[in-house]
């Protein structure tokens, strides 16, 4: 509990305390610092793969030493107890409990014993597919992760990979199968540094680095009477995974129990995986070493420096992909600005100079100067059409909707192109969900670029995303009604529920479908059923009654968007497009525009997530820039392809505007689905999932 308060604490400071860092990040915010030969507790979290995605606590293990339940001393915390998370740790499926290893500030342990876990045979099974998916554990020592340490191919920068793999494989020279060898010891290696201020007058040490370095020791090596191996530097063989052959010419191993011996199978069984393991136990020696080593080249609030190193060597091609993302924004800004500044303005500006001369409207119609679309002849009937339902409006409109009515192209919709879509009732609130979604994810990436939400805010980013999203709901109804009312919607009241229940219903059953899958793996990935209860709670005590609120402020308050030119009583008819105006083709290539502007940065999201071991995507400064890139490119593709299909005399164009702007979707949902048969090697159904 007390970590857990600590934890929280630190959360609201961070969202109080806002201010931008050197390295895009801010690593922590409370200081914690140790006396000599203070106890300091070791968390351990839970076990992960790239290859499975899924997620199970430590001590579910079937072959890790149970916690005993001791009172730690000095920590306040019990071994084996579970540490209150945050929403966003549950949600990615943290599970944080106290562990029996005993860590005290600058003391050394060679070696520890810690225990003889006995397993059965479907513990061995489960235990090689652990192995076999290269599992990796994640420890905790003072919120820093467990790390293996790595050094670079020039050997002139170290860095870490977050966790340390729970076992290996080998192939048999002589039969080619695969073996299976677990890490039964464990060297600790705990850097630090003298604190600052008064605290380091007092002889006290922060923490700068927590690194685990694995070792398999087979049973066959020497023991002493407490269980360590006599000699851990030069030991012989590891400790594979599977029961011994029970050969009686053989010299009797020796133990450190007496009661240990390795359950005796046949050899030709056992070495092939497939077959029948006969019922039997065995029993694993766990040991681990700790070293305390000062490390005065590391500061404090640089100590996560060492889990970025590694993706550093990226910043040039980051830079190189906001030129190329400048590149065709400013292309596309050109185009938006040569039909906004020519056409539309020119075209009225000799409109009303002509009114300025003659006192009247021509009765010929005449084409202005400017950039025109082109326009294609019509059928008499479409025309006709057209010009009686304009003829029915000139009598009660202004003089500039009648200029706008001489024309081509798409000054021959002025009369339709505000016409009420189909399904106008679905369009508003899709889009009222789509402003709550681009204020959510728009809050996450600049929290993230001035340091707020960092590593060392386990959990923070799914936390803040959460409460974002649920609070953005007044954004959501207000929007969606105005859109709704825009639409000549009369029951405001209706569409706030559909907004606060359509898309958010359709992400929890989804969720929630998808959580019966992991929840029948055990995974620790599956969220509990009162998180799932907390999650309903927010969602229709809390973002309900805001979407409704909103809703009632944008219907009555701010009212509807006033357009700028009347509806015609008869609608036109649509005249035969071309193809790459057509609904799906527009879609694809419009969308392709702002895909390119994002790919290279969607390339390292995907890298940092997916398949880096450092497990954190940090440059969220190039982030931000490049998702304000993407914002624009998107605004300005939409503009210009509901020009060019206005230019076609098409003007259904709500339901379209809306679908462009998500086309790029489509490509970034294409390239998940090549990055992951192509870059990843998941298996399993529910690792797909």
């Amino acid at each position: 509990m007390v970590w857990g308060s600590r934890n929280g604490l630190v959360g609201i400071l961070s969202l109080a305390l806002v201010c931008p860092a050197d390295a895009f990040y801010i690593p922590g915010w409370s200081i914690k610092s140790y006396r000599p030969e203070q106890q300091i507790p070791l968390m351990v979290n839970k076990v992960y793969s790239d290859n499975t995605q899924l997620q199970y606590a430590y001590y579910d293990l079937p072959f890790v030493c149970p916690p005993t339940g001791q009172h730690k001393a000095g920590t306040g915390l019990l071994s084996g107890q579970s540490i209150s998370l945050n929403l966003g740790e549950v949600l990615r499926g943290d599970r944080i409990m106290a562990s029996d290893i005993e860590l005290a500030m600058t003391k050394d342990k060679p070696c520890t014993f810690l225990c003889n876990k006995e397993m059965s045979t479907s513990d061995l099974r489960r235990t090689r597919e652990l192995v076999r998916d290269g599992y990796v554990a994640e420890w905790i020592v003072d919120n820093l992760p467990g790390a293996t340490s790595f050094v670079t191919v020039d050997k002139t920068k170290k860095y870490y990979a977050a966790g340390f793999k729970l076992g290996y494989t080998e192939v048999s020279p002589s039969t080619g199968k695969e073996r299976y060898y677990l890490h039964n010891h464990h060297t600790i290696v705990i850097r630090y540094r003298s604190a600052a201020g008064r605290s380091g007058e007092r002889g006290e040490k922060v923490i700068v680095g927590f690194e685990v370095y694995p070792k398999s020791i087979g049973s066959g090596n020497r023991r002493d009477s407490q269980g360590c191996p006599i000699d851990l530097q030069n030991t012989s063989g590891a400790f594979e995974l599977r029961f011994a052959a029970n050969k009686t010419s053989d010299p009797a191993p020796r133990y450190a129990d007496p009661s240990y011996r390795p359950t005796s199978l046949d050899e030709d069984e056992d070495e092939d995986e497939d077959d029948d393991v006969a019922e039997g136990a065995m029993k694993i020696p766990f040991t681990y070493s700790v070293y305390f080593r000062e490390d005065s080249s590391i500061e404090w609030a640089r100590r996560w420096d060492l889990y970025f190193v590694n993706q550093e060597e990226g910043s040039r091609i980051h830079w190189l992909a906001i030129v190329n993302s400048l590149i065709i924004c400013g292309l596309l800004t050109g185009i938006v600005m040569v039909i906004l500044a020519k056409t539309i303005r020119s075209d009225i500006k000799g409109y009303r100079e002509s009114l300025a001369e003659d006192g009247k409207l021509r009765s010929k119609r005449k084409r202005p100067s400017g950039i025109r679309c082109s326009t294609k002849e019509k059928k008499p009937g479409l025309l006709d059409q057209g010009d009686d339902a304009n003829d029915a409006d000139i009598s009660s409109s202004s003089s500039d909707e009648e200029a706008l009515e001489d024309g081509s192209g798409w000054k021959l919709l002025h009369a339709d192109v505000f016409r009420t879509p189909r399904f106008g009732g679905l369009l508003a609130p899709l889009a009222g969900s789509g402003m709550q979604l681009m204020f959510m994810a728009a809050g996450l990436v600049l929290l993230s670029a001035l340091g707020v939400l960092n590593p060392s805010f386990r959990g923070g980013f799914i936390s803040v995303g959460v409460g974002l999203f649920v609070f953005a709901g007044v954004l959501s109804g207000y929007f969606s009604a105005r859109v709704f009312k825009s639409f000549d919607g009369k029951d405001y009241k209706a569409n706030a529920l559909i907004t606060a229940l359509l898309f958010p219903g359709l992400t929890f059953g989804l969720v929630f479908v998808l959580n019966l899958f992991v929840w029948a793996q055990a995974s620790s990935t599956a969220i509990p059923f009162g998180t799932l209860l907390a999650m309903t709670f927010l969602w229709l005590c809390v973002q309900v009654p805001l979407v409704l609120a909103g809703s009632y402020y944008g219907f009555n308050k701010a009212g509807a968007w006033e357009h700028p030119t009347r509806t015609a009583a008869i609608a036109r008819q649509v005249p035969r497009q071309a193809w790459y105006v057509k609904s799906i083709q527009s879609i694809l290539l419009a969308g392709l525009i702002p895909f390119a502007v994002i790919f290279i940065e969607l390339l390292f999201v995907f890298q940092s997530v997916w398949q880096d071991k450092s497990g954190y995507y940090y440059v969220f400064g190039f982030l931000t820039v490049v998702s304000a890139i993407m914002a624009a490119t998107v605004a300005e593709v939409t503009v210009v392809t509901i020009y060019i299909q206005l230019c076609s005399e098409n003007y259904h164009w709500w339901w379209q505007s809306f679908f462009v702007g998500g086309g790029s979707a489509l490509w970034v949902f294409g390239y998940s689905i090549w990055y992951y048969f192509f870059k990843l090697h998941i298996t399993g159904f529910v690792g797909i999932d």
